[in-house]
């Protein structure tokens, strides 16, 4: 079976750097439960939770540029449970935490996360 070789395109917004993907490949071939596939499809779909979860976004409105959101969605519920507690584990470890390091700093809240309207009370 022939590996599909994926386009890769000036506007496709690789948030995962060369030097951090680098390192992160040779870790996540190593994990027993995770299948990476296709090298490039794999930092594809990484930079792909990384957008959403530093914009705040709903998975319908991540960039056709990472895929179909449906597909990333998929994969992501398919994922490992702790597959990314491993990667922070892992580089925290090795002094090399900020190449995974998102935190509240950096991640928008969706416009839906600023709550539901109040209910009102029954006056007696």
């Amino acid at each position: 079976m022939k590996t599909k070789q994926i386009e890769i395109r000036e506007d496709l917004p690789l948030l995962i750097s060369e030097v951090a993907w680098g390192r992160i490949l040779p870790f996540l071939q190593t994990l027993r439960n995770i299948y990476v596939g296709n090298p490039e499809a794999c930092r594809r779909f990484l930079s792909a939770i990384v957008w959403l979860t530093k914009e705040g976004a709903t998975w319908r409105s991540l960039p056709k540029a990472y895929g179909y959101w449906n597909s990333i969605y998929r994969r992501f519920g398919r994922c490992d449970a702790g597959v990314f507690e491993k990667l922070h584990e892992h580089f925290h470890a090795a002094g090399e935490v900020s190449v995974l390091l998102l935190d509240s700093t950096g991640v928008r809240a969706h416009s839906s996360a600023a709550g539901a309207p109040k209910k009102k009370r029954r006056s007696s």
